[in-house]
């Protein structure tokens, strides 16, 4: 029986009542499918459930075949090493004792001669050299997430779930990543807002608070579909009000010829000269008239409403937040940041970046580069005062905003709306609400604490915070800016970054987004080169 997956009118909401699937039904079959949405649909959710951690409140769903699961980076035991993610620990002692001649001929029947040649290979797969003895915690996030892949592909189910395994990868990593996938034979269901990745895929499925639509093809073919709809839905809209328009002008106007011929039959019959059962007969035809066709047109009223209504529904769904930003007037010479002989880590004798230098002049756009590990982090810690340099210094000649991965500009304990307050003071409550809707959080959903945010949404409102307000700092750095965001918000982000007559420091290793906001300049750590 070929590998399926099955989900039937599956219902699940999240602890505090939020419905975030209602009567949901989806097949997947082998072959590679991306799963995309926005921040906070249940994308991540959808997997936990597929892969049975999750149970549905209401509705079936079935699998045919084995699956395996990569979630999001997560924390690790200080013990658990590469051959713990393989579940290949025993097998590797006991290949251990053979060697040493500890084992009996009972344990060396059931021993796996290829194990560690085949974990070898695995790891080689997604482009990470390490043994299978290696602790976890000695790696770097990125590394642990390939070191995961290499594990769930080992197994060879029939289906892998991938939650966002491209994220804090560096340009390898994600390379790795996107050529096993394009290699892949069996089912896949990727998260994930790479879209270089999701390019690789023979299907893109949406989801929606409203269910979930699937598009064959890739991320490209999808996003064409996207923008046919977006517009036929724009026409229906523009068509649906002139409709209403329309038959308010009609209602209107009919309502008016009534009353003059209203008007005109009191007149009549206040003259006495038509027999009063005529008068009456008539007056009754006319009252069944004017009913139907009122009956009528509040019909009709109702209809194209709710035309209006579906096609501003569907608008909204489809279209992203809104990034427009004022000029921050940074002159081109202005002196922004200087860097000289930079010497900092974390461990005595072992610097992490060793006499580093650069100057950022004017509205430059400086992306900074490097695999896993090189110094990226390390670097804006002591940009921002966070680390203390061991030699060298950083001066910072200007006001700037730092949004780092874990956006520490916000306070958890608060609303992101008392957030935007504070960190805009001259905004007014309109200014604020405005703000924060143009990041999609509208109405009561400005008022959510911050510490209850998913991590696409913790970054959607670092970036109203910031970006929402009257003026601008002329620095801004970017941390990762891409990896929790869904991809309208991505691709709004860009257009609005584009606009940004500042200065840009940005820590990223998504190629599609650097391309897009116009970087200048190029900083690869590591072997240290700057172009």
């Amino acid at each position: 029986m070929p590998a399926s997956i099955s989900l039937s009118n599956i219902a699940w909401s999240t602890p505090d009542g939020r419905t975030l699937f209602s009567d949901l039904s989806l097949n997947f079959e082998t072959g590679r499918s991306g799963l995309v949405g926005r921040n906070g649909v249940g994308k991540s959710t959808l997997l936990h459930l597929i892969s049975g951690s999750l149970q549905p409140q209401a509705g079936k769903l079935s699998v045919s075949g084995t699956l395996g699961l990569l979630r999001q980076a997560a924390q690790v035991s200080p013990d658990e090493t590469i051959a713990n993610l393989f579940g290949a620990s025993s097998g590797l002692d006991l290949l251990r004792r053979a060697e040493a001649g500890l084992a009996d001929v009972d344990e060396l029947a059931g021993a796996d001669w290829t194990l560690e040649a085949r974990i070898e290979t695995a790891l080689a797969r997604v482009g990470l050299s390490a043994e299978p003895g290696t602790v976890l915690s000695a790696l770097s996030g990125g590394q642990r997430t390939r070191a995961g892949l290499a594990a769930l592909v080992f197994g060879e189910p029939d289906f892998i779930l991938l939650d966002e395994p491209t994220n804090n990868l560096d340009r390898d990593g994600r390379k790795a990543v996107v050529d096993l996938l394009a290699g892949w034979r069996a089912g896949a269901i990727v998260v994930s807002h790479d879209r270089e990745l999701l390019d690789t895929m023979d299907a893109i499925v949406e989801l929606t608070s409203v269910g979930a639509t699937r598009y064959g093809g890739s991320w490209s073919h999808y996003r064409e579909r996207k923008a046919i709809e977006l517009a036929a839905a724009e026409h229906n809209l523009v068509d649906a009000e002139r409709r209403v328009s329309e038959i308010a002008q009609k209602a209107q106007a009919t309502a008016e010829r009534k009353a003059r011929k209203d008007g005109a039959g009191k007149r009549k019959a206040a003259k006495g000269d038509m027999p009063r059962i005529l008068m009456n007969g008539l007056k009754n035809r006319a009252e069944n008239t004017s009913g139907e066709n009122i009956r009528l047109t509040e019909r009709r009223r109702v209809e194209a409403e709710a035309d209006a209504a579906a096609a501003r529904e569907r608008i909204e769904v489809l279209q992203s937040i809104s990034v427009k930003l004022p000029s921050t007037g940074l002159p081109s010479t202005k002196a922004v940041m200087r860097i000289d002989r930079l010497t900092a880590g974390y461990e005595p004798g072992k610097p992490v970046i060793s006499d580093f230098s650069m100057m950022l002049t004017g509205p430059e756009r400086i992306a900074v580069s490097g695999g896993n590990g090189t110094g990226k982090t390390t670097l804006l810690k002591a940009i921002s005062g966070e680390l203390e340099p061991w030699a060298g210094g950083v001066s910072v000649l200007t006001d700037y905003a730092m949004l780092d991965q874990q956006v520490g500009l916000l306070d958890a304990n608060a609303s992101i709306r008392d957030n935007f307050r504070r960190i805009n003071p001259e905004a007014d409550e309109n200014a604020c609400r405005a703000a924060l809707a143009r990041f999609m959080f509208r109405a009561d959903a400005a008022l959510q604490v911050v510490g209850s945010l998913s991590g696409g949404q913790l970054l959607r409102a670092g970036l109203a915070c910031v970006l929402g307000g009257k003026s601008l700092p002329p620095l801004l750095i970017l941390d990762e800016p891409t990896n929790h965001l869904d991809i309208d918000s991505i691709e709004a982000v860009e257009a609005g970054l584009r606009a940004y007559d500042g200065a840009l420091l940005v820590v990223s290793h998504d190629q599609a987004f650097l391309d897009a906001i116009g970087i200048t300049r190029r900083v690869e750590l590591g072997g240290i080169t700057t172009t």
